[in-house]
């Protein structure tokens, strides 16, 4: 398929996530009922809400399509399409009125990723891609970023919502990433940071702990925009391994690296 065969599915991805956007717009520092799926993982009804309007808005064009959501659960069928959906990436900070958040929407054709649309809505600022189309913000095509080496280079990162009490947490990764890049960033979306990656803004970002949802829009744009994304040994990543690196490509091998060198260490996280 080429990348034209993919534009309605797009279209429809970017109403729904403009639909979400507005309703996470209009409910943004208002009380909100908040529970918890885990000691530090909390989901409020704008999540559900968000949730509730991007499957309606897309089975109502796509009734046959698979839905993989974070949310809810869908039966799954038969169909060569999955809808995988984040409808708020950045819950946390969303609670806390903390404005860094997105909907993170994508798409696969048969196990492809084929289209991405993760949209921020407080910026106003439409991430999309689609395989062989590229990747755009606001209609703007983007690339990844030319800095090398790593100690020239902007990194994004996270930290699973376990981290006191599992040790596999990301902290001797962020020390030995800290002493040797530029910077680190850790704003709370994956999606947001993948995007990032993707236009330029971040030169690289990894994570574990990851889900699905959290990552298929942006590797899709990571890839498009002319960027790498493995996993931490370096190896061929698809969107259910919970262990991801996403660069420019230019210092891929020494964020790799550095992973490796971690892992054998004393603290290591793999």
């Amino acid at each position: 398929m080429c990348s034209n065969s993919f534009h309605t599915y797009l279209q429809e991805a970017v109403t729904a996530a403009r639909i979400a956007g507005q309703y996470q717009k209009s409910r943004f520092a208002s009380s909100l009922d908040i529970e918890m799926k885990g000691d530090k993982n909390l989901v409020t009804e704008v999540d559900k809400e968000s949730e509730r309007l991007i499957v309606e808005h897309l089975l109502s064009h796509f009734p046959g399509h698979d839905i993989v959501a974070e949310e809810g659960d869908y039966l799954q069928g038969n169909s060569p399409y999955r809808w995988i959906i984040d409808p708020v990436d950045g819950t946390t900070n969303y609670a806390h009125c903390y404005p860094w958040f997105c909907t993170s929407i994508g798409l696969e054709f048969e196990g492809n990723l084929v289209t991405g649309v993760i949209y921020n809505p407080v910026y106003d600022e439409l991430f999309t891609a689609t395989k062989g189309g590229g990747a755009h913000l606001n209609g703007n095509r983007l690339a990844v970023s030319a800095r090398k080496p790593l100690n020239c280079a902007l990194l994004g990162t996270g930290f699973p919502y376990d981290c006191a009490t599992d040790p596999v947490n990301n902290f001797a990764s962020f020390i030995a990433f800290q002493k040797s890049a530029r910077g680190i960033r850790r704003a709370g979306a994956a999606a947001l940071d993948l995007a990032y990656v993707a236009a330029g803004r971040l030169d690289g970002f990894w994570e574990l702990k990851l889900k699905a949802w959290d990552v298929a829009a942006g590797v899709l744009m990571v890839r498009e925009a002319g960027g790498t994304v493995t996993t931490f040994d370096g190896s061929a990543y698809d969107i259910f391994n919970d262990r991801i690196v996403a660069s420019n490509g230019l210092i891929h091998d020494e964020m790799v690296a550095m992973l490796a060198a971690v892992a054998s260490g004393p603290d290591g996280e793999l």
